[in-house]
């Protein structure tokens, strides 16, 4: 199948008609797009051309700090080349030129936290750790980070000038503070901010999680913040304790709603909103028709057990069918299956339109989706999963969208990877050639490339990239792949040595 990539808006309006992302413009936000399909379109990147890439050693990339969030990329109108925007857990949010990785401007917002202010967590300091989120409109860029102030830990929302890095008038925006107007408890320490934000209509949404050990009363959370002026317009949050939105892509969003989902609640003898997914409006009404979430029907085994269904971000997706378009949401958990939805109506606990197992242990990271003969391959981080195409093979495996029911999600493949990065895929026009590449983070540290129609080995770096975090999420733009690690920003490029 071939398709036409028309991608009609991304963050900050009210459609998205495709699910895949030009990369000579501004890069938005995790995963490339609203649907976080991770399918970013590279004309000149094939099957065949795919193992000449190769580290540009000349690019400097250079930056202070722990690196979680995915690079961005802004492209200013006329400018020949665009900026990368890091972020880290230093607090400082550096633009470095896409072509050199010369630093143009970098911000610090205040001092990080020490692990040893944290109940619990592995990430030391906390600064900035969920992805930020781009606004082209007004060239912008907007985060949460964790700012030690008087002695005390804050999670504030900063907007920034893409143009110099200053914090734009009126910001930040104290969370604990804004939350409180409705009647929202939040402990600074307890919470921390790992999911990407996202934009919508002039909004800004941040969700929480706790730290990792999760300990302390934590709730999982979303804040909507209006950019302009900046104040809080909206909140959500799970009815009992914990129910962390831990994903690394954080809400996804398909043109008409926003989608996340939650981790276990502790001590819940009746349901309180963990282990689920949430269709939601830009107002984060709390709705429990069961046409707005999904559970497991085992969801209290899931909390008990610590199985989160919020390891991944919900995938929207659109199955084309004989009788029009299917409108779907996948979402995989910690328990190790994916799970199938109605996206217009996500069924209530146990509404499922199909679960398949797809992994022998936990499913974490973010998973990129893209078209292929058909149907939609959702490739994923994934160990001990069933592998159609033979046996011995571990750390990243394909599924297969196929029918809108009980028979609709199938094995597609699987592949060797020693590492734990989150995939991303780039094809030539949406749907042609498609490469999955991948991160060995914590692994081989080494950047992969596999055919995303068999999980073939196409080519594997040369280069270790050392400082890589479990998070590590590829950014791809102006014919690059570009790949954060502590202290640095490594590009990677497929035109001629």
């Amino acid at each position: 199948m071939r398709a036409i990539v028309v991608l009609v808006l991304l963050f900050g309006g009210a459609t998205v008609a495709h699910a895949a992302v030009p990369t000579d413009r501004t890069i938005p936000g995790y995963h490339g797009e609203a649907t976080r399909s991770g399918n970013y379109v590279m004309p000149g990147l094939t099957w065949q051309t795919a193992p000449s890439m190769h580290r540009d050693t000349g690019f400097d990339g250079r930056v202070d700090g722990h690196v979680y969030a995915q690079p961005l990329y802004w492209r200013p109108p006329g400018a020949a080349h665009g900026l990368i925007i890091v972020a880290t857990e230093s607090n400082e949010v550096a633009a470095l030129t896409a072509d050199t990785g010369r630093t143009v401007w970098h911000t610090t917002l205040g001092t990080p936290v020490s692990r040893a202010e944290m109940p619990c967590g592995d990430i030391n300091p906390v600064g900035i750790t969920g992805t930020p989120v781009i606004d082209p409109a007004s060239g912008s860029v907007f985060l949460d980070a964790m700012v030690l102030r008087a002695g005390a830990p804050l999670h504030l929302v900063f907007g920034l000038r893409l143009s110099d890095g200053a914090v734009l008038p009126g910001w930040p925006v104290d969370a604990q503070r804004a939350l409180r107007q409705y009647g929202i408890a939040f402990i600074p320490r307890a919470q921390n901010q790992r999911a990407a934000l996202a934009l919508l209509d002039g909004r800004v949404f941040i969700a929480f999680s706790g730290n990792f050990g999760d300990c302390g009363d934590y709730r999982g959370i979303v804040l909507g913040v209006a950019i302009n002026p900046p104040q809080p317009v909206a909140a959500w949050s799970t009815r009992a304790v914990k129910g962390g939105i831990w994903a690394p892509g954080g809400i996804s969003y398909d043109g008409g709603a926003l989608f996340f989902s939650t981790g276990n609640t502790s001590g819940a003898s009746q349901w309180g909103d963990g282990e689920s997914v949430f269709r939601i409006g830009p107002d984060l009404r709390h709705s429990t028709n069961s046409r707005d979430f999904f559970a497991p029907s085992d969801w209290q085994q899931l909390d008990d057990d610590d199985l989160d269904l919020g390891g991944t971000n919900p995938l929207p997706i659109d199955l084309p069918t004989t009788s029009g378009t299917a409108r779907l949401l996948v979402v995989m958990g910690k328990d190790g299956n994916a799970y199938l939805l109605n996206r217009d109506d996500l069924g209530g606990i146990g509404g499922q339109l199909a679960m398949r197992r797809a992994a022998g242990t936990r499913i974490i990271t973010g998973p990129a989706f893209y078209p292929w003969q058909g149907r939609v391959l959702i490739a994923y981080q994934a160990r001990r999963a069933a592998c159609p195409n033979g046996g011995g093979q571990d750390g990243l495996a394909a599924l297969a969208v196929t029918a809108a029911g009980r028979e609709g999600l199938a094995p597609a493949w699987c592949a060797s990877l020693d590492g734990r990065g989150a995939p991303v895929v780039t094809t030539t026009d949406g749907a042609a050639d498609p490469i999955v590449w991948v991160a060995g983070a914590e692994g081989d540290d080494r950047l992969h490339a596999f055919r995303g129609d068999t999980g073939a080995q196409l080519w594997t770096s040369p280069d270790v990239l050392t400082g890589l975090r479990h998070f590590v999420t590829i950014l791809a733009a102006e014919n690059r792949l570009y790949i954060a690690g502590d202290g640095r920003v490594y590009a990677f490029t497929a035109a001629a040595k």
